[in-house]
């Protein structure tokens, strides 16, 4: 079976912001080396974890330029391109290929609720404008609408649509999409929590919120499972469950922006209507992610 053309691990980038709340495009590419130095195959940009509804297309296409030109060859940048309006999502895809991606993720229209025929066609009509291939990214509990299994199998076989990000939670939908898109068409967890139990039924890997901190041990934990040592993998899985947890304590990506400051990154609070921790959870998340603010030779994530 060959590698997943973006990798097992796909972090979803936070944006790195200053005091005023302007992009901080240095701190970016320092924060996007890291990251790939950490276990990281490849890089969302702008998207939910990325604050992408706030930002705006000129803030969005300098940082995949950004993004782009600082860890070509060694991770594969993903640009969240889609919208709730079919034509401007095309335009703006048009100009994300521009800024040196290696593909593009497609949200289900939000808020306007089309049915399934137009999202079939919603889809189709920007897969057809574009040569990148395109990842659709299900997460119906921010857009009101769930991508369907027979949508997304329909969808599948058009040649630049290669892969989604399932955010459902559904774990019968997603192995249902597994058992029948045709090979080639990847499967990726669009959950943390999910990201063995996806891999059980078929999937390729996550897109990771979690990866900020524990990027290495996600790798490890699906190279394991790939590798037939489900015990291993469940173990690291396991471990894993505290971190997930509190930094999905509130509306992401409000605890995994403060917990990457505590790395040292210097990102900023997140763009209003999100807000910050309060002093109680800033609390609890400083003790879920202390074993990550040490060496990874310092601790161990698999039973002994």
């Amino acid at each position: 079976m060959s590698a997943p053309r973006f990798g097992t691990v796909v972090t979803a980038m936070i944006t790195p912001m200053l005091a005023d709340g302007a992009i901080d495009l240095g701190e970016t590419k320092r924060l996007a080396s890291w990251l790939v130095e950490h276990g990281s195959s490849g890089l969302v940009v702008c998207g939910t974890t990325g604050e992408g509804p706030t930002l705006t297309d000129a803030e969005k296409l300098s940082l995949f330029t950004a993004v782009a030109s600082e860890v070509h060859g060694h991770a594969k940048v993903i640009a969240n391109t889609g919208g709730n309006d079919t034509r401007r999502s095309i335009e703006f895809t048009k100009r994300a290929v521009e800024c040196g991606v290696d593909g593009v993720l497609v949200v289900g229209p939000y808020y306007n609720k089309p049915p399934q025929a137009g999202l079939i066609e919603h889809f189709t009509a920007i897969a057809d404008a574009v040569e990148l291939p395109l990842m659709i990214y299900n997460i119906p509990g921010r857009t009101a609408v769930n991508i369907s299994p027979d949508t997304i199998v329909a969808l599948s076989q058009h040649p630049n649509i290669v892969a989604v990000k399932e955010s459902s939670g559904d774990l019968m939908q997603i192995a249902e999409i597994c058992a029948r898109a045709p090979r080639g068409f990847e499967v990726y967890s669009g959950d943390d929590h999910l990201a063995l139990p996806v891999a059980s039924v078929g999937g390729v890997g996550v897109v990771s919120v979690a990866s900020h901190l524990a990027g290495d041990d996600l790798k490890s934990m699906l190279e394991l499972h790939s590798s037939g040592d489900v015990e291993a993998a469940a173990s690291i899985h396991q471990r894993l469950l505290p971190l997930i947890r509190a930094l999905f304590a509130t509306t992401s990506p409000i605890p995994v922006k403060a917990a990457v400051a505590r790395l040292g990154f210097s990102v900023g609070r997140c763009r209003l209507p999100l807000c910050t921790l309060t002093a109680d959870q800033q609390r609890a998340l400083d003790a879920a992610i202390a074993p990550w603010m040490v060496p990874a030779d310092e601790r161990s994530l698999t039973r002994a």
